[in-house]
């Protein structure tokens, strides 16, 4: 299928880990948390719309986030970003075997995901993919409220682990997902288990609420 990438992010990142995860988790309701230009999205559903109908949560304000501000991103056009996000998915969607229920959040995370555990969605997901905000305290909400979405035995993925940003000072940690991410997995080390961490992501099973 012909879609419209303009980087190889997830493939250099997360595809590899992903051919292997996916498969075993199976998941059937999976939410994400900053979807880009749909490479993610288009993944999941070319993998597992081929075998099943599958419900497909995405957030994202298309507004970029501070590095697409004042950083070397900055010349990135989030409006053909978004337009591209939306070619991408219904052409996955077109190719699907079986039905893609897709929902589009289009909004900051710490205003949707609430809004998804008002709606009666705790508990909810097999599958959370949290790739949004590389700002530290935007990633641990992410985190907290994706681990209320999430059902026992499901999974969430932490993109961008080692992820910094130039800045002329050095690395500022808070502006960073990693002192985020290690905090939640180290609060909640009693309630979810490690499944796989290469160097760029760790993913998280959740075991008890």
């Amino acid at each position: 299928m012909s879609y419209q990438y303009t980087n190889r992010w997830f493939e250099n990142t997360a595809k590899s880990v992903w051919n292997e995860l996916i498969p075993k988790i199976n998941p059937t309701r999976i939410l994400e948390i900053g979807s880009y230009e749909g490479a993610s999205a288009c993944y999941l559903i070319d993998q597992l719309a081929a075998q099943k109908s599958v419900e497909l949560h995405c957030i994202d304000t298309w507004q970029g986030g501070l590095e697409h501000q004042n950083g070397s991103t900055a010349h990135v056009n989030m409006a053909d970003v978004e337009q591209r996000f939306y070619y991408n998915t219904q052409t996955a969607i077109a190719n699907a075997a079986h039905n893609v229920e897709l929902v589009i959040h289009k909004g900051p995370s710490d205003v949707e995901l609430p809004k998804l555990l008002a709606g009666g969605k705790q508990g909810y997901f097999d599958f959370i993919y949290i790739d949004g905000s590389h700002q530290a305290p935007d990633v641990l909400f992410d985190a907290l409220l994706s681990f209320e979405l999430l059902k026992i035995g499901g999974v969430i993925a932490f993109d961008d682990y080692l992820w910094h940003e130039p800045l002329p000072n050095g690395i500022d940690p808070i502006r960073c997902p990693k002192i985020a991410i290690d905090a939640f997995t180290t609060i909640f080390c009693r309630k979810v288990r490690p499944v796989v961490a290469p160097t760029v992501q760790i993913y998280v099973q959740k075991v008890s609420d």
